[in-house]
């Protein structure tokens, strides 16, 4: 049969100029999309041979063979899979000028910057991805059975041609004639065995099928071996073609699952937990994830990199693909591998895809539940977690209402309870005094400042556990669980604290004869600190510190007002409200020196003072140091 020479359409060719400058910013992926398409044909002639025995076809050796000719600037993908006829090519590869090609340039005309990959792949038309890094591309086709192949020629223009030739082997050869090394526009020289290399390492490691190449790049020309020079050297395979997740957890030993997590996490340690997932049904995926033994120094940072490795078919077509599980879980390292998404997914369309939202939302409760495992089977290795991932994994209980509980009970705390040992929410409840209704928590910097807070005076007294949160995160989210089990969460910080009284100091009708006794005192200490508080009055909280500075029940804290100004959020400054001691002797001395006497100027600075170092043992600062530094020498002056 004849040459034949096809016309494309105008639409073909503006598509074909779209992809070749604007589709793919990182052109290495053409070889991606070529190997991707001869693991497909070599699976289909497998398929093809069990389903008929009686095929004409050579199945003993399937492979993928990449051959480089430096001096003629050509590289070609060939592999001995099912190939296909003339009718097929003109109707497969010619999809891009037949079908849909209208509808697809529209897409990606009107597609955001980063979203026309996922085009490319809807369209089938991945193959064309070759024009970006070639002048030229010829295609050299037999279909398994037959006697004849194809020849498919196209510079990527106006035409391409079809001819039948006689002598092809079976399967399918890609010959791109390559344009110049253009590194300025990400054009590199894949005439380069060492580039080819790095290629198919880091995007199509895990393909079933051996692909081969010579130590210097060359290949056989689809020569059997037999037919080969003998002093030729031997091609070596540059997948590895164990994708360990697709293997039963039998073959495979924890030594090779430490390596993959070594490569895919840029770490030198073992994992701290191996998590292995296989979901069958209407749509398939395999998933391999690992817990790092130690946080990376720049887990907070904001341009951390997160994500897993998503394959296809054990294809690579995003190394950190974000929408597979939630921000909190940003440490998970590992690969997910889907048997029906599209090769060239963008992150765009994965934020929309429903088979990747389900994928999210299993791989988080998998994740969830492993830590779950951990805590009640293996304690030591669930306090190793906790200590290096507990931080980020509270952003959850904020973020993710759905898994909250899931979260909740994951969760461990210090606490008042024991020095070293955390505790769970649940082992809180088991230990509450009959009675009391609140879990008590207390934030700040550190445990030991926590401990030494005036708010935990009457806790400590009484026996009463409260937990002790030193994270910045805990400001935010005991505030927005709100209850766990039924029991309130409530900060010793905030509002009015109602203790049992039976054995108090002080019954009910001594606090009303206090209440009436001090009246005076917190009426005029409020007018003088008006500019800072809000109120003045008596406390159930403190038994040894004369003051403390809280905050009402639904107003924010000061850590949490600091915290929305770093965000970039105004937030209006709110008064606190000063608790006074009335058992201390210092108070007592106050009450009476305001009681008996008329000008009360001399007791304003001893308010000041007062309510400064209110302020100071709680970790803040006064609003003026160096004036109540200056008040306090002064005092401290007349004292000698």
């Amino acid at each position: 049969m004849p040459t034949e020479t096809f016309e494309f359409q105008v639409e073909a060719r503006q598509l074909l100029q779209l992809m070749i400058h604007s589709v793919y910013s990182n052109k290495d992926v053409f070889l991606r999309e070529l190997v991707s398409n001869a693991s497909d044909a070599l699976d289909k002639l497998r398929l093809e041979k069990l389903r008929h025995d009686s095929l004409d076809a050579d199945v003993s050796d399937l492979h993928i063979e990449l051959d480089i000719d430096k001096d003629a600037r050509t590289l070609t993908v060939r592999d001995n899979g099912i190939g296909m006829s003339y009718d097929e090519v003109g109707r497969l590869i010619g999809t891009i000028a037949h079908s849909g090609t209208a509808q697809f340039l529209q897409e990606l005309r009107e597609a955001k910057e980063g979203a026309e990959e996922g085009l490319i792949g809807q369209f089938g038309v991945g193959f064309y991805s070759g024009f970006m890094v070639a002048d030229a591309v010829t295609l050299v086709t037999r279909r398994a059975g037959e006697s004849d192949g194809t020849r498919w020629t196209s510079r990527g223009e106006g035409t391409y041609t079809l001819e039948t030739v006689a002598d092809a082997p079976q399967g399918t050869s890609v010959t791109l004639h390559l344009k110049p090394a253009d590194p300025d526009n990400q054009l590199h020289d894949y005439t380069s065995p060492f580039k080819i290399r790095e290629i198919i390492k880091r995007y199509s490691d895990f393909i079933t099928w051996p692909i081969r190449m010579a130590p210097d790049g060359t290949g056989s020309d689809g020569k059997s071996p037999e037919d080969q020079n003998d002093e030729a050297p031997a091609p070596e395979t540059l997948n590895s073609t164990k994708a360990l997740w697709a293997r039963s957890r039998d073959e495979v030993s924890e030594e090779e699952y430490h390596e993959l997590y070594k490569h895919v996490g840029h770490d030198w340690r073992d994992p701290l937990e191996t998590i292995r997932l296989q979901a069958e049904g209407t749509f398939e995926y395999q998933a391999l994830l690992f817990l790092p033994a130690h946080a990376p120094y720049d887990l907070f940072n904001r341009d951390y990199k997160r994500g897993l490795q998503l394959y296809v078919r054990r294809v690579l077509i995003m190394e950190d693909c974000e929408a597979l599980l939630p921000p909190y879980l940003r440490f998970v390292k590992g690969v997910v591998d889907a048997a029906d998404l599209s090769l060239n997914v963008s992150r765009e369309i994965l934020q929309q895809d429903r088979h990747i939202d389900m994928m999210r939302r299993r791989l988080t409760k998998k994740v969830i539940s492993t830590v779950k495992d951990m805590m009640t089977k293996n304690p030591d290795r669930y306090a190793t977690f906790w200590r290096e991932f507990g931080t980020v994994l509270k952003e959850g209980l904020v973020t993710d209402s759905d898994n909250r509980d899931a979260l909740l009970a994951v969760a461990s705390f210090a606490s008042t309870h024991h020095d070293t040992e955390q505790t769970t929410l649940k082992q809180y409840l088991e230990r509450m005094k009959d009675g009391q209704d609140d879990i008590y928590y207390l934030t700040g910097e550190s445990r030991q400042s926590i401990e030494n807070s005036p708010h935990m005076e009457a806790f400590r007294d009484r026996g009463i556990e409260v937990l002790l949160l030193t994270d910045p995160v805990d400001e935010v989210w005991a505030d927005a669980v709100g209850t766990y089990e039924g029991k309130k969460l409530r900060s010793v910080a905030k509002g009015r604290i109602d203790l049992d009284t039976d054995d108090a100091d002080t019954s009910e009708d001594e606090q009303k004869k206090q209440s009436e006794e001090y009246a005076g005192l917190l009426d005029w200490m409020t007018q003088q600190l008006g500019e800072e508080v809000k109120e003045v009055r008596l406390s159930s909280r403190l038994t040894v510190s004369p003051a403390c500075v809280v905050s009402d029940a639904d107003d924010l804290t000061p850590a949490l007002e600091n915290m929305y100004r770093a965000m970039g959020q105004e937030v209006p400054r709110t008064k606190r409200i000063l608790e006074l001691n009335a058992h201390h002797q210092l108070v007592k001395g106050l009450n009476q020196a305001y009681t008996e006497r008329t000008d009360h100027t001399a007791l304003a600075e001893t308010a000041e003072l007062l309510y400064g170092l209110a302020v100071l043992a709680e970790g803040g600062q006064p609003k003026e140091p160096a004036r109540f530094v200056k008040l306090m020498a002064d005092r401290l002056q007349r004292a000698l």
